[in-house]
């Protein structure tokens, strides 16, 4: 099951608001695809985050767009930032990538984006969230936070010292 980026917040906003924004620390990320022999391939992406909606661009003929176009299943990890600073935490979400063709919609796109930055031909991929996870530290505990469609949040909490989890209720 996913669920757009919009239905997600809606499920849960306060969650879907820290995953946003850990995302806008940097424009540059990292997107997991599974090339033809279904082996993973890990390319640079800039997700982009427009009307409730997480889209991906990429170039024209792309090996991560024809990865996509054959199976649409995929990863987009946040970026950490520069040294081990993860203020935000740790981010990812995986779902599906649901192609763009309408030449109508790819002009709207096209046309939101930064000044001298509209792309001549592209691929466009609204994503569909499937799993969301953030990872972060509130000493002394170790937190993962995980939403699937469907679900409550799940938060545990770890504490490093006694490798002890404390699912919270």
């Amino acid at each position: 099951m996913t669920l757009s980026w919009a239905d997600f917040h809606a499920a849960e906003p306060e969650f879907a608001d820290a995953v946003r924004e850990r995302f806008g620390r940097f424009r540059h990320h990292v997107l997991a695809t599974l090339r033809a022999d279904g082996s993973p391939r890990l390319t640079g992406l800039e997700g982009d985050f427009r009307t409730d909606e997480l889209w991906l661009g990429m170039m024209y003929g792309s090996l991560k767009a024809r990865d996509l176009r054959r199976d649409p299943r995929f990863s987009l990890y946040a970026n950490p930032g520069p040294g081990s600073d993860m203020a935000g935490g740790d981010v990812r979400v995986s779902g599906r990538a649901v192609e763009v063709t309408d030449p109508g919609g790819l002009a709207r796109y096209a046309a939101g984006s930064p000044e001298g930055g509209t792309p001549g031909r592209f691929h466009l991929f609204r994503a569909e969230v499937a799993e969301a996870v953030r990872i972060h530290v509130e000493d002394p505990y170790i937190i993962f936070e995980v939403w699937h469609p469907g679900r409550r949040l799940r938060t545990v909490r770890r504490r490093d010292e006694d490798s002890t989890l404390y699912e919270d209720a």
